[in-house]
């Protein structure tokens, strides 16, 4: 839905009709006016068609209401209804002239901060203590990190939470082995790895290590000093390796967001007393569950959260359970986001649905799940090193970066640090727009030629666009007066205005739906509009200084809105290529 200055003018008009035809109340956003890709039509208006049945008439009667009560001969040219009861808008030439000159002088671009700012935790991220990143980790990072920006620029509060596997059974298991080595605290990330599977392996053939493992759990859990030192240490070795990544990503976490399982381990007995107390626990084969209605199994039984195991021990749902718990009434947050992938799905709508039993969420208080996909190698299988391992996320992003030094144009004049430091923001800019750009709940294959190509929906191709105003302003050799107007006259011109002034379309679709893809449509569409702008209306050799005015200021607009665009996606935008 549009909410920037031109939605909200024209749905405030069309809402005055309808209280004037219909004597019926609606909000500008209610109207709902959206851009159209119709000749003819910047806008189209559809809620005659929302509006039929409650009014008890046609949807074109309505819509033949709503246009004759319409006061706008202003700001639209005359109304036509289609189809069933859609109403095509197009703008004046002088209101979009206006409307394009008001964007040049507003720092936000057009896109309004929200009138009901949330408090809201966003767990994205969270990889495991004591293993490297890995490319299945991206998804979560990269979009987590996408809508916290997109959130925050939003206006609302926004706090990272990065969710850490950080205890249980893995460590006690993983510190036993390390005892048995006689090892201290002098390890590397990429040492851990070759641990912990030495360590499983073991775990999974000798019984007796395996009891030792469980017993060192409960040392770590009950405060064993020694087991805690090097529990800390492999700790601040994998929060080093996290920064590491997330610095070369560009991503907002820091280790102030960490709130590993760790953490909310003191709160996990008075949970479970809790669910006790609101009779929502029962007892099964010695375990304590959970049994939120509606939720059965492929027996047709009710479908269990197990709560506290029957050795005491306790679970993944136990520590989500005192996660919505904590941030809702300790921290007062009004609403949970967790980026998690989509296998988690029926496991996130137990917890929210047992979590309202419980008071927990209410109206006031949500939570949402924001499920995503997994990323394939053109094979179209799980993408995965060609030994068939898992691909380390930091060999990914070297790789990415070093394919990107090699996309660099031969005619590039970009040189030294500055050529190193283009390579990196192409290719992690590469690796994070080919992941947003999809719609997240789908599968994507992951490939270099296509994320790096200089055509088609890539980063490249928008960074490109951007790099492009700033290479014919500089060959124009000045800058146009402040107070020059851009005039719209060739239809070039008028579309690349339309594209400009959608931008606030574009971030509202991609918060309402939590979907960056659709913030990088818009992009790409504006990058696709300033390419036939360039083909058809010269700037360097415009006919008169004024339309050259125009044209050079319609071209710092439209770089100011592709390098606030990619900024909220976490991505950069050279000025130079």
């Amino acid at each position: 839905m549009l909410r920037g200055d031109v939605g909200l003018e024209l749905g405030q008009r069309v809402a005055l009709a309808l209280r004037a035809a219909l004597d019926v109340d609606i909000t500008a956003e209610e109207a709902l006016i959206r851009p159209s890709n119709r000749d003819g039509a910047d806008y189209q208006c559809n809620v005659a068609m929302s509006l039929a049945k409650k009014v008890g008439r046609n949807p074109r009667e309505v819509a033949q209401l709503i246009v004759e009560h319409l006061d706008a001969a202003d700001a639209v040219e005359t109304p036509e209804i289609a189809g069933p009861g859609f109403i095509n808008l197009r703008l004046t030439q002088a209101f979009l002239e206006q409307q394009t000159n008001n964007l040049r002088h507003d720092e936000r671009l057009g896109v309004p901060t929200t009138q009901e700012p949330r408090r809201i935790a966003i767990d994205y991220s969270s990889p495991n203590v004591a293993k490297e990143m890995h490319v299945g980790h991206v998804r979560a990072t990269v979009i987590g990190d996408a809508l916290s920006r997109l959130l925050a620029f939003a206006g609302h509060e926004v706090i990272p939470h990065n969710h850490l596997g950080d205890w249980g059974t893995p460590f006690g298991m993983l510190i036993e082995h390390l005892t048995d080595l006689g090892h201290g605290d002098d390890f590397r990330i990429s040492d851990l790895n070759g641990f912990y599977q030495a360590a499983r392996a073991k775990f999974d053939s000798d019984p007796a290590f395996a009891d030792r493992s469980r017993r060192r759990v409960v040392l770590l859990q009950g405060g064993d000093e020694a087991t805690l030192a090097l529990w800390r240490e492999l700790v601040a070795e994998s929060q080093r390796h996290f920064d590491h990544i997330y610095d070369v990503l560009g991503i907002q976490l820091t280790a102030e967001d960490t709130y590993g399982e760790s953490f909310y381990n003191p709160f996990l007995a008075d949970t479970i007393t809790e669910l006790q107390q609101k009779g929502l626990v029962e007892e099964s084969d010695g375990a304590l569950c959970v049994f939120p209605p509606g939720f059965k199994g492929r027996e047709g039984d009710r479908q269990p959260l197990i709560v506290r195991k029957s050795d005491g021990g306790y679970g993944y749902a136990t520590t989500d359970f005192a996660t919505v718990r904590y941030w809702v009434r300790e921290r007062k947050v009004d609403e949970l986001i967790y980026v998690v992938g989509a296998p988690q799905t029926l496991h996130f709508q137990m917890i929210f649905a047992t979590s309202k039993q419980a008071g927990w969420l209410d109206d006031a208080h949500t939570a949402v799940h924001t499920p995503f996909g997994t990323i394939l190698g053109e094979d179209g299988k799980t993408i995965r090193t060609r030994a068939g391992g898992t691909i380390k996320l930091v060999d990914l992003l070297t790789e990415a970066v070093e394919h990107a030094e090699k996309a660099i144009p031969e005619t590039s004049q970009v040189e030294g640090e500055e050529r190193a430091e283009l390579a990196r923001v192409l290719g992690i800019g590469a690796v994070k727009y080919a992941d947003l750009h999809n719609d997240r709940e789908k599968d994507y294959v992951f490939s270099w030629d296509k994320m790096l190509a200089k055509t088609g929906d890539t980063s490249v191709y928008v960074q490109y666009a951007n790099a492009r105003t700033h290479s014919i302003a500089l060959k124009v050799g000045r800058t146009a007066p402040n107070d020059a107007a851009i005039t719209l006259h060739e239809k070039a011109e008028r579309d690349l205005a339309l594209k400009l002034l959608q931008l606030p379309a574009a971030v509202q679709a991609a918060i309402d739906d939590l979907a960056p893809h659709k913030l990088t449509a818009y992009l790409f569409d504006t990058a696709t509009a300033l390419s036939t702008f360039y083909e058809n209306c010269p700037v360097r050799n415009a006919e008169t200084q004024e339309l050259q005015d125009s044209r050079l200021h319609l071209l710092n607009l439209t770089s100011r809105v592709l390098t606030l665009g990619l900024g909220l996606l976490g991505i950069g935008a050279p000025e130079r290529l």
